[in-house]
C-alpha cells in the first residue's frame, strides 16, 4: 500500500479548517431603533454600547408616535460584520425595544446632517466666507462686524468639505447633528 502524499494546507475543502470566515472590515452602519419612550430606555440603549467597548459616530432621538409613547433612537456605529449583527441582538434583547432596523443593509435611503458654523474674520476674508457659502447653498443665520454663524444641510461629505474650506477664513465653532 502506497503512502498519501499530501501537502499540509493544501486545500480549502478540509474538514479541519481553523481559518477564521469572519471578516476583519470595519463597516459604518445606521441603525433606527424604535423604544417606549419613557425614562431611562435611552440610557439603557446607550449603555449597552458603552458596556461592551462599541462607538457611536452619530445619536439622534425622536418622538414619533406621542399617542403609542414611542421613539425612534438612530444610531450610527462602526464594526465588523459579526460585531453589528451582534449589536442588533443585543438591541433587540432589551425589553422596552420593540424594533431594530439596519438602514445600511434594508436598502436606500437619505443621510442628511445640519451644521451651524461660525466664522470670524474681516476684510477680504469675510467676503470668501460669504462666496462660500453661497457655492454650498449655506444660509447666513446671524451676523456682526466681525464674524457670520451659517447653517448648511446636506450629506455628511458636503459638511465636511465646507469645514475644511471655512478653517483657513477663521472657523472658531462648529456644531452638528447626526
Amino acid at each position: 500500500m502506497s503512502a498519501l502524499h499530501i501537502k499540509k494546507g493544501s486545500t480549502g475543502h478540509s474538514a479541519y479548517n481553523l481559518r477564521p470566515t469572519f471578516s476583519d472590515v470595519q463597516e459604518k452602519h445606521t441603525l433606527a431603533v424604535l423604544v417606549e419612550n419613557e425614562p431611562g430606555v435611552l440610557a439603557r440603549v446607550i449603555g449597552l454600547f458603552a458596556g461592551r467597548g462599541y462607538n457611536i459616530e452619530s445619536l439622534t432621538v425622536a418622538e414619533v408616535d406621542h399617542t403609542g409613547h414611542l421613539s425612534r433612537i438612530t444610531v450610527v456605529t462602526t464594526g465588523t460584520p459579526q460585531v453589528i449583527e451582534q449589536i442588533k441582538a443585543q438591541l433587540g434583547r432589551i425589553v422596552s425595544v420593540y424594533e431594530v432596523h439596519d438602514l445600511t443593509v434594508e436598502g436606500s435611503s437619505v443621510e442628511r446632517e445640519l451644521a451651524i458654523f461660525k466664522v470670524v474674520g474681516d476684510g477680504e476674508k469675510r467676503v470668501e466666507a460669504l462666496r462660500l457659502a453661497d457655492i454650498f447653498r449655506a444660509n447666513v443665520v446671524d451676523s456682526t462686524l466681525n464674524s457670520f454663524i451659517f447653517e448648511i444641510t446636506g450629506a455628511p461629505e458636503k459638511i465636511d468639505a465646507f469645514a475644511d474650506l471655512m478653517r483657513p477664513l477663521g472657523l472658531s465653532e462648529v456644531a452638528r447633528t447626526g
